[in-house]
């Protein structure tokens, strides 16, 4: 009989040295921002760090070899996608891989495509790799934000340059469709582009029949075109353990980020991977009941929120964050607002759009239940 574990928990996360929690340390403000869980981890994890650190030294360490083997496993059981040992490319973080993708094509000045509402660290990169950034529009499609691949394929490119990619996206949680990724690839190949794809909420699938498709496991083309990046920190709520890996068929090309990563880009430690090994070997059934408590979540959230006068949330298929439409409210500053309320927020204009803000809903449903109590209150009061 499987384990029933207890996402309803209250976790004191305040003397940890959170930054989500210390952000309004003193201050009654509920902190629903930055994309970490407020969930213990799964027991297999806790451990396997536990064990590890019974043994009292932690040296330079290589990636396990059954760590590789579990990771090439998991790729050809969830998506068919026979990957090979060589292709990967060990990393402290996704952010990372973002930035060596940029730095390691093209020449400086060369343009870099990145969603037009995106997690900021995509729109960051550019030019913090000499690049310039140039935003895909995005559009609604059957309620999901997706980009235009039609403006998309309008494009004249230079060969070589880098478009990143989000799936499932991060803020708005949609899913791409196969009809969508093989355009896009399709689009990628005549254009002669690098597609470096953060698929680190691919495990956050929040609907029985919705499945996550790696674009590079489409076909040999965008295969060697692709750098995948994929990390158990979302997930699992690991992110302060720096474990992360990009999936990079093409020899040269992953050469290529080695060369940039060389004497700048970190190890992994010890801690992280062991955490990723447990995580990805006996947690499935953990992150099952998660993602099911994650969508119960989801479902409250859209009820509620769409039940408040001036705001508006649009269906959300995978991640735990929430894309709230606040643009109705007509206020001048709307973090500071709800601040104001008790509710911390990511403000929309950090991911591209000013008329948004971003809510985390991976965390109890008591809290929950009390974050929007405060946002009704507080528009009730408007």
């Amino acid at each position: 009989m499987n384990e029933i574990f207890d996402f309803d928990e209250i976790v004191e996360r305040g003397n940890s040295d959170s930054v989500k929690w210390d952000k309004y340390a003193g201050r009654d403000i509920l902190p629903m921002w930055v994309a970490d869980s407020d969930f213990r981890i799964a027991p297999p994890i806790q451990q396997a760090l536990s064990r590890r650190a019974e043994h009292g030294i932690f040296g330079y360490t290589h990636v396990p070899e059954r760590l590789v083997e579990v990771i090439v496993e998991r790729m050809q059981r969830l998506y068919d996608w026979e990957i090979k040992p060589s292709w990967l490319m060990w990393l402290p973080g996704v952010v990372g891989g973002l930035h060596l993708a940029c730095r390691s094509n093209g020449e400086p000045g060369d343009g870099v495509y990145t969603p037009a509402v995106i997690y900021p660290p995509f729109s960051k990169a550019p030019a913090l790799c000499a690049r310039l950034n140039r935003p895909m529009p995005m559009r609604l499609q059957q309620q999901r934000m997706v980009i235009d691949l039609d403006w998309l394929a309008a494009e004249e490119s230079k060969p070589g340059s880098v478009l990143m990619f989000c799936n499932p996206q991060n803020p708005g949680g949609a899913i791409y469709r196969e009809d969508e990724l093989s355009r896009l690839a399709r689009i990628a190949e005549q254009q002669d582009l690098i597609v470096c794809s953060d698929e680190v909420h691919c495990d956050l699938l929040l609907d029985e029949g919705k499945r996550h498709i790696p674009i590079a496991s489409l076909n040999e083309d965008i295969a060697q075109r692709s750098v995948t990046l994929m990390a158990p920190s979302k997930t699992f709520n690991l992110a302060g353990l720096s474990c992360a890996f990009a999936i990079v068929p093409n020899r040269d090309l992953r050469q290529r980020m080695r060369r940039a990563a060389e004497g700048i880009v970190p190890y992994v430690n010890a801690m992280g991977y062991s955490a990723t090994l447990a995580a990805y070997q006996s947690c499935d059934e953990w992150n099952r009941q998660q993602c099911n408590y994650l969508a119960a979540n989801r479902d409250y959230l859209l009820e509620q929120i769409n039940d408040i006068h001036g705001l508006s949330l649009n269906p959300i298929e995978a991640t735990y964050l929430a894309w709230i439409n606040v643009s109705a409210l007509r206020l001048d500053k709307p973090m500071q607002f709800f601040e104001e309320a008790g509710v911390g927020f990511s403000p929309g204009v950090d991911f591209g759009d000013a008329d948004y803000l971003r809510l985390n809903f991976a965390c109890p449903r008591s809290r929950l239940e009390e974050a929007v109590a405060r946002i009704r209150k507080a528009i009730d009061q408007l």
